[in-house]
């Protein structure tokens, strides 16, 4: 697609077939969308998209209407029974751009969504002035999904949302799930949802609407199994979890995600779990559910450990599961859940149900296509649902996303998948600012729709990323989220590791031996010690493994502080102030947050002090101070897109570290 006509505009998802012709067409100074009643649109959306962006690019006042009396230069209707075969696809349409007007063809209301978001590309790239060409295009996957993380410390604004809902459909995205654990305020259930800034079935009800006219499903999808962790440390709830008697201990954003699961030898458990499912999904008009039943990683070794050993874990599993997706299919919905534990188990897979779909997920950015062989092997339905990198990390892992994204997409075609679902994960209080995953997102988008594309190698992907930059971000250099993948490689020591530095404490000056345990260079040692580890010795354990990637710092930051000079200009140029803000508090945040593992290490003994961008890092005290007022600055960000949730806990971690720092310098 790239050649003298388009150099300087490109569309994304990239059209199956394109031809550019000679010449350009003016759009008319008074012009009119005719948007054909048969569409099925009812508000009229699709043609107010098209006249708000040809207002706020050149101008201009367009009209709509509908109806043969009302002829406009841009039409869109409904595509002839007798179209190619290629167009007779769902989601298909046709596009013409020539001196005549502008014609979309859409197999169906979403074919005519479809098309008009190319239209739209096209007109906030190049004004008033557009290409003669024809476009001929379907998606590869009916199902075109996200799936976005509401409940691990964001919860994001109803305005937010509805944002985000707007983009996901201008680059023809079909599919939003919110994932939801105990942020939303079901009845009866305020001991779990007190605090949290939770969801509300009224504003479920209008995102639901708001969705549904931009072609978007909003399918309800909530833990009903396996990560209970704040439920399960209530005084109401804690009996139905495999370990009740660890519920009051301290707050753990390491243990949220691995000690979670109930009870389910408990009748009384699968009471609960349909009590979440039957009051949840009146408020959708999708007939899907996502139960998710992931990660149970304590099954059979708690309270249902007696259980386990009479008929086994895969069985205990595959019972609650089954029993749950025939309480939904009783009332005449598709159940759907997260696949790594039947896949782990593979005896699972042939116990399913017809009408349950697996959810395969694959993280790993050089991930096989073993698992999703495994799965159409046994003839289960799946979404394939790969990641934007975006967990743990105040700078997106762009590399990372494109490898995973562009190769799970190739892998569930060619095995068959009904989907792709991109997941967009908020570990460890969600500090990473949904903002940041529009590149990964944007990723998906272009698999989903055409997998089966030239997308192999560095060239492939910094193609991307150009597109990306002229597209998204208004970006003429076409450089801007290069220079942002530029910049999240220089994260040396990430929020995951300070983290993991603070909560090996167990509040009392002794080792956490649950978190020591899922820090592979502690898990041996602990293994061989019998456990007999003091925090000092975990700290300076971990520090010591770090020695080889700390010594990177002064060498990283500099580069991050040039790539913050690099890009300034270009945010200054696109004018987009609140990504500019984002970006800016997640460089900041990241240069802080190497120059404290730089210091905790040298504290640690692993190397000696060095200049860190000028400053010394035994300067502990002034590098707490600049902590803390960068934590200020970041507060007021978050607000920007979420509610209140749990941002106290990410304040109270940088708080913490401050006050190690102060500590280390007495």
């Amino acid at each position: 697609m790239t050649n003298e006509n388009t150099r300087e505009w490109a569309i994304i998802p990239e059209p199956n077939s394109m031809t550019v012709g000679e010449g350009v067409v003016s759009l008319p100074y008074a012009g009119r969308v005719n948007e054909s009643i048969a569409i099925g649109d009812g508000d009229y959306l699709l043609a107010r998209q098209l006249v708000a962006d040809i207002r706020s690019t050149t101008g201009l006042d367009w009209d709509y209407a509908t109806g043969g009396m009302w002829p406009g230069f841009i039409s869109l209707h409904i595509a002839d029974s007798d179209a190619s075969e290629e167009a007779g696809t769902p989601g298909a349409y046709t596009l013409t751009i020539d001196t005549d007007g502008i014609a979309i063809a859409g197999y169906d209301f979403e074919g005519m969504r479809n098309g008009v978001q190319t239209l739209r590309q096209l007109i906030r790239q190049n004004g008033a002035v557009l290409p003669v060409l024809q476009i001929e295009d379907a998606p590869a996957y009916q199902i075109r999904g996200y799936y976005l993380d509401a409940t691990r410390g964001r919860v994001p604004t109803l305005a937010w949302l509805k944002q985000w809902a707007d983009k996901l459909c201008f680059y023809k995205y079909n599919q939003l799930q919110l994932y939801i654990e105990h942020t939303f305020a079901f009845d009866g259930m305020s001991e779990t949802w007190r605090g949290s800034s939770p969801l509300t079935p009224a504003d479920i009800l209008e995102f639901d609407q708001y969705c549904a006219n931009l072609g978007i499903e909003l399918v309800p999808s909530v833990s009903t199994f396996g990560h209970q962790y704040v439920a399960m440390r209530t005084q109401e709830l804690r009996e139905l979890g495999e370990f009740p008697e660890d519920a009051d201990r301290p707050f753990s954003f390491i243990e949220r995600m691995r000690h979670h699961t109930l009870n389910v030898a408990d009748d009384r458990s699968f009471a609960f779990s349909t009590q979440l499912v039957d009051s949840y999904l009146r408020l959708f008009r999708t007939k899907r559910f996502n139960i998710c039943a992931d990660e149970t990683f304590d099954l059979g070794k708690g309270q249902s450990k007696q259980e386990a050993q009479r008929v086994g874990v895969a069985t205990l599993y595959a019972t609650y599961v089954g029993k749950l997706c025939e309480h939904l299919s009783q009332q005449g919905h598709e159940p759907m859940f997260w696949g790594d534990i039947a896949i782990e188990m593979p005896e699972i897979l042939e116990t399913l149900p017809n009408n349950v779909t697996l959810l395969n997920w694959q993280y790993d950015p050089e991930a096989t296509d073993e698992k999703i062989q495994l799965v159409a092997k046994a003839g289960a339905k799946q979404i394939v649902c790969p990641a934007v990198w975006g967990w743990n990390a105040l700078l997106p892992r762009i590399d990372d996303a494109w490898n995973n994204i562009a190769r799970i997409a190739r892998y569930g075609l060619d095995c068959g998948a009904e989907g792709m679902l991109v997941t967009d994960w908020g570990d460890f209080g969600h500090i990473n600012d949904p903002r940041m995953a529009v590149p990964g997102m944007i990723f998906g988008a272009q698999y989903a729709w055409n997998p089966a594309g030239d997308s192999a190698g560095d060239t492939a992907e910094n193609d991307l990323l150009a597109r990306i930059s002229r597209v998204e971000y208004d970006d003429c250099s076409a450089r801007f989220v290069a220079l942002l993948r530029n910049a999240s490689a220089q994260a040396v020591f990430t929020w995951r590791e300070l983290v993991e530095y603070l909560e090996l404490d167990d509040g009392a000056g002794n080792c956490n031996t649950d978190v020591a345990q899922t820090i592979p260079c502690l898990t041996e040692r602990l293994a061989n010690q019998g456990n007999a580890l003091t925090l000092r010795e975990a700290r300076d354990r971990m520090m010591r493994n770090m020695a080889t990637i700390i010594e990177r710092v002064p060498q990283a930051n500099r580069k991050l502080q040039q790539c913050m000079v690099e890009i300034a200009p270009i945010m200054a140029h696109i004018g987009k102030p609140g990504i500019t803000a984002a970006v800016r508090i997640a460089m900041e945040g990241q240069l802080l947050l190497n120059r404290a593992g730089f210091a905790l290490a040298e504290a640690h003994g692993v190397h000696e002090a060095h200049d860190v961008d000028d400053r010394q890092p035994s300067d502990y005290r002034a590098l707490a101070r600049e902590l803390e007022c960068w934590c200020e600055a970041y507060a007021k960000e978050w607000t920007v897109t979420s509610q209140p949730s749990e941002l106290h806990r990410i304040q109270e971690a940088v708080w913490k570290a401050a006050d190690e720092l102060r500590h280390i310098s007495k």
